[in-house]
């Protein structure tokens, strides 16, 4: 009997961390209500609400489309050599998303992605 206590007191010490891991590694969701009132021209009041799912910072890759509302903490970077970024070709811009870096085209295509420039 005590040897199954202490196995299994073990096997709860080793899988904790692991359990722990798993869910700091899943995307944190958040939702909120968002309600829309419309009035119309005869007088009455619509009002309409809508569950807005936000699962956290977007993960940018090269050849997508940046789109800056969807960005996290959105901020176009012209200190760059303050947080050692290379000095971006004509035609293309730092942005902030989040704590990631992204070298943007001007016509909005992702180039660059640097994971975890800022702190």
């Amino acid at each position: 009997m005590k040897k199954l206590i202490l196995s299994a007191i073990a096997a709860t010490l080793v899988a904790s961390p692991m359990a722990i891991a798993a869910a700091d590694a899943a995307p944190v969701q958040r939702e909120r209500t968002v309600t829309t009132v419309k009035e119309r021209p005869n007088g009455r009041t619509v009002v309409t609400q809508r569950t807005v799912r936000n699962n956290g910072p977007r993960a940018w890759r090269a050849g997508q489309r940046f789109d800056r509302r969807y960005a996290t903490n959105y901020r176009v970077v012209r200190d760059y050599r303050t947080y050692r970024l290379a000095a971006p070709p004509r035609g293309h811009y730092w942005a902030r998303s989040g704590r990631d870096a992204v070298l943007v085209r001007d016509n909005g295509t992702v180039v660059r992605v640097i994971q975890r420039s800022f702190r």
